[in-house]
C-alpha cells in the first residue's frame, strides 16, 4: 500500500517551509534513516529522513517550491513488492493504508521525519479518553491544550481529516472558552498592526526609484515576533555602567595561558575568550542568584526555570537568530566560548536545529563591536529579560576618592513587567554588574 510523505513540522510553531532540494528521484529505493530531502524553515535548513522502506513512486512537490504547508503531501513511497506505477497514479488521493484507524494508519503519514529528534512528526495522533485516536498537528494539539479544548470534539479540515491550527482556532472562537495562547496572539499580531497598504506606500516614491525585496520566511518571523512582543509585553528598561578593567586583565591572562591543540593548520589555542563570553556567564550567574527573575509568563502561572539558558543574538545575512547556551551557569567560560563560536558559524550556514534556538530564559545582544554606546532591545518571548551591551570606552571613574581613567561598558536591561517588577529587575542588573566588575567570581 502506498505511503504518504508529508511536509514535516520541524518545530512546534512551523506552519510552512520551502522544499529546497530532493536528494532522491522517482524510482530510487530508500530505507529507514536515508536522508531524502532538505527543508528550509525561516531560520534553518534541515535534512529529512525516510521512516519506511520502499521505492519513491511519485515526487508531488518539486524542489525549489516555497511556502509548502505542514502536512501537505510532497511525495509517495511504494512499499516493497507494490506496483510503483499504481502507487504513483494514486498521488493526491488517500492511500489505502490510511483508510481505517489502524496501527498502520498511525505510521503511514510518518514516512518522512526531521533528523532533529526534538521536532515531532506532524501526523502523530493524540490519544483521547475513549481509546480512539485523533490525528492532529503538534501545533494544533498545543493550542487545544492551552485553550482547554477536547480535540475529539474538533472537526479536522487538514489532509485525511487531520486537525490543524485553523480548526482549533475556529473551535476556540466559537466555543465558551476562547484560546489565549501566545501562538494565536502571534498569528493575530500582523493584522492588529496593519498600517498603510502596500499600494499607498509605494505611491509615495517615484516609479523606478526603488526595487522590491520580497520578505523571506525569516523576515516575516522576525516581524511577527517583534510585533507580538511590543503589543503584548509591558516592558521597562534599567541601565547600569560596568567597569571592565579587571575583566579585560583577567581575559588577557586566561587567553595567554590557554593550552594549544594540534589541527590541520598547526597548533592553535584550545579557546580564546571574548568579552561577550564573560557577559553570557555573568548574566547566567545573575539569574541563578536572582531565581525569581529567571521566569516566563503564561496566562495562568509564571514559569520558574531551573537553569539559565542564555540566547546570544547573532547577525546573519539579512536577519537575526539567537542560538542558546543551555545551562550556562554550570559551564566554564572556555566551554561557553567554543559553543558560541560553533553555533554562530552554523547559524550563518542555516544549520542550527530548532531546539538550539527556540526557548531560552534570557538573551544577550551586543553591539559594542560597532561602537554603539548604548541601546535597548525588544524582549524575545517567551523570555522575560534581555540585556543590551554597548562598547567599552575610556571614561573618568572615581576610585578611592581619586579620578582615574577606566574602561566603562553600558548595559541596558529590558524586562517584561508582568514577570519582573522594578526592584527585582534592579536586583538582577546589580548582580550582573558585580560579576562583570569582579570577574574572578565567575571562575569559582
Amino acid at each position: 500500500m502506498p505511503i504518504n510523505i508529508t511536509m514535516p513540522a520541524l518545530s512546534p510553531t512551523m506552519e510552512e517551509g520551502n522544499l529546497a532540494k530532493w536528494l532522491v528521484k522517482e524510482g530510487d529505493k530508500v530505507k529507514s534513516g536515508d536522508v531524502i530531502a532538505e527543508i528550509e524553515t525561516d531560520k534553518a535548513t534541515m535534512e529529512v529522513e525516510a521512516v519506511d522502506e520502499g521505492t519513491i513512486a511519485k515526487i508531488v512537490v518539486p524542489a525549489g517550491t516555497e511556502a509548502v504547508k505542514v502536512n501537505a503531501l510532497i511525495a509517495i513511497i511504494a512499499e516493497e513488492g507494490e506496483d510503483v506505477a499504481a502507487a504513483a497514479a494514486g498521488a493526491g488521493s488517500a492511500p489505502k493504508a490510511e483508510a481505517t484507524p489502524s496501527a498502520k494508519t498511525a505510521e503511514a503519514p510518518k514516512a518522512a521525519a526531521p533528523v532533529a529528534d526534538a521536532a515531532p512528526a506532524p501526523s502523530t495522533p493524540a490519544p483521547v479518553a475513549d481509546g480512539k485516536r485523533v490525528f492532529s498537528s503538534p501545533l494544533a494539539r498545543r493550542l487545544a491544550k492551552e485553550a482547554g479544548l477536547d480535540l475529539s470534539a474538533v472537526t479536522g479540515t487538514g489532509p485525511h481529516g487531520r486537525v490543524v491550527k485553523a480548526d482549533v482556532e475556529k473551535a476556540a472562537a466559537g466555543g465558551a472558552k476562547a484560546a489565549s495562547s501566545s501562538a494565536s496572539q502571534a498569528a493575530a499580531a500582523p493584522a492588529a498592526a496593519k498600517g498603510p497598504s502596500d499600494e499607498s506606500t509605494l505611491k509615495l516614491f517615484a516609479e523606478g526609484s526603488y526595487e522590491l525585496l520580497p520578505h523571506d520566511g525569516m523576515r516575516k518571523t522576525i516581524a511577527a515576533r517583534l510585533t507580538e512582543s511590543t503589543q503584548t509585553v509591558p516592558s521597562y528598561t534599567v541601565s547600569m555602567d560596568c567597569e571592565l578593567d579587571a575583566l579585560m586583565a583577567l581575559r588577557a591572562e586566561i587567553n595567554k595561558s590557554a593550552p594549544v591543540k594540534k589541527t590541520e593548520k598547526g597548533e592553535v589555542p584550545a579557546f580564546k575568550l571574548s568579552v561577550n563570553d564573560f557577559i553570557i556567564k555573568a548574566m547566567a550567574l545573575a539569574l541563578r542568584d536572582v531565581p525569581m527573575a529567571n521566569a516566563s509568563w503564561t496566562s495562568t502561572a509564571r514559569v520558574l526555570h531551573k537553569h539559565s539558558d542564555v540566547g546570544v543574538a547573532v547577525s546573519i545575512p539579512d536577519g537575526l537568530i539567537t542560538p542558546i547556551v543551555r545551562k550556562a551557569e554550570t559551564k566554564a567560560l572556555s566551554v561557553i566560548s567554543n559553543e558560541v563560536k560553533d553555533m554562530a558559524k552554523r547559524a550563518r550556514d542555516k544549520k542550527l536545529k530548532p531546539e538550539e534556538y527556540q526557548g531560552g530564559t534570557t538573551s544577550v545582544s551586543n553591539l559594542g563591536m560597532f561602537g554603539v554606546s548604548s541601546f535597548t532591545s525588544i524582549v524575545n518571548l517567551p523570555q522575560a529579560s534581555i540585556v543590551s551591551i554597548g562598547a567599552g570606552v575610556e571614561k573618568p571613574v572615581v576610585r578611592n576618592g581619586k579620578i582615574e581613567v577606566g574602561t566603562v561598558m553600558s548595559a541596558t536591561f529590558a524586562f517584561d513587567h508582568r514577570v519582573i517588577d522594578g526592584a527585582l529587575g534592579a536586583e538582577l542588573a546589580s548582580a550582573f554588574k558585580r560579576y562583570i566588575e569582579n570577574p574572578m567570581s565567575m571562575l569559582v
